[in-house]
């Protein structure tokens, strides 16, 4: 049995989220039927981190164990022309050192892309989120630094999340504006459902003025998700990359070049 190793960038529009699910569209039903065409059996792939309903994905890394034999290749090609044009398989590898797609993981990382303009875009259709009111840039940068570090994220996690713990380490968060595009990096061990988005909803809401940019820290000590913004749209949500420890094999965005050494998986 062979691991193969993949990075797949998808628009995630039309899709019903990562996970497969009976009667929907998914972006793991689409790519393992595309990869079973090219294998001729039945696969399944493991990806880093789920997505949700309408959010895209920069770098998507999955694994998937198969005996049959293709050249990098010939999967790489077999599997972009199976594929509908909204995923692409950007480059396939062999696994090293016992390597898993999940838990493998060091790091991830996200990006929110807002559009700061009057005018919807109508070429950025579903890959922004549109907010009309002028966003103080600086004031969301200054209010998010808070939230660097080890912490409990229960004001910025879903009602429904899974996980056991809200507790994770960010690493760093970064707002920036080039033009009438707003971003929002962030990179942490791990989230919570509907951290990233949950974020960006309470720091669009500091950048307009609605609150002082200590509300941010305010949310953080409450412990309370009820009193934090809504939860902002899902269109301009990007799962940018994911961080491999270098015995792994697998090429790092530059991005995590600011990570600590001593960096640790999320357990």
């Amino acid at each position: 049995m062979n691991r193969l190793v993949m990075g797949v960038e998808y628009n995630g529009s039309q899709f019903s989220g990562w996970q497969w699910q009976r009667g929907l569209r998914t972006v793991q039903s689409v790519l393992e039927t595309a990869l079973a065409t090219v294998a001729n059996e039945p696969v399944t792939v493991v990806c880093a981190g789920r997505t949700d309903s309408g959010v895209h994905a920069l770098e998507q890394v999955v694994h998937m164990d198969t005996t049959v034999v293709r050249s990098h290749r010939s999967w790489l090609m077999g599997a972009n022309t199976y594929l509908p044009d909204d995923v692409r398989v950007l480059w396939v590898q062999d696994a090293q050192g016992g390597f898993h797609a999940r838990y493998s993981a060091i790091a991830r990382f996200y990006r929110y892309v807002i559009l700061n303009r009057p005018i919807q875009s109508a070429l950025r259709y579903r890959q922004v989120t549109w907010c009309y009111p002028v966003l103080d840039v600086e004031r969301m940068h200054e209010a998010a630094q808070c939230l660097v570090g080890d912490h409990d994220f229960t004001s910025f996690r879903a009602q429904g999340c899974q996980s056991k713990s809200p507790r994770r380490f960010m690493h760093f968060i970064k707002v920036y504006q080039e033009g009438d595009l707003i971003t929002i990096d962030l990179c942490a061990n791990a989230f919570v459902h509907h951290m990233v988005r949950n974020i960006a909803g309470t720091l669009m809401e500091i950048g307009q003025g609605k609150h002082a940019a200590a509300w941010c820290e305010q949310l953080l000590d409450k412990k309370d998700r009820r009193l934090a913004a809504a939860t902002a749209a899902p269109h301009g949500l990007y799962l940018g990359g994911v961080f491999y420890p270098p015995e792994y094999g697998v090429d790092n965005h530059p991005v995590f070049s600011v990570l600590p050494t001593n960096a640790a998986r999320f357990d």
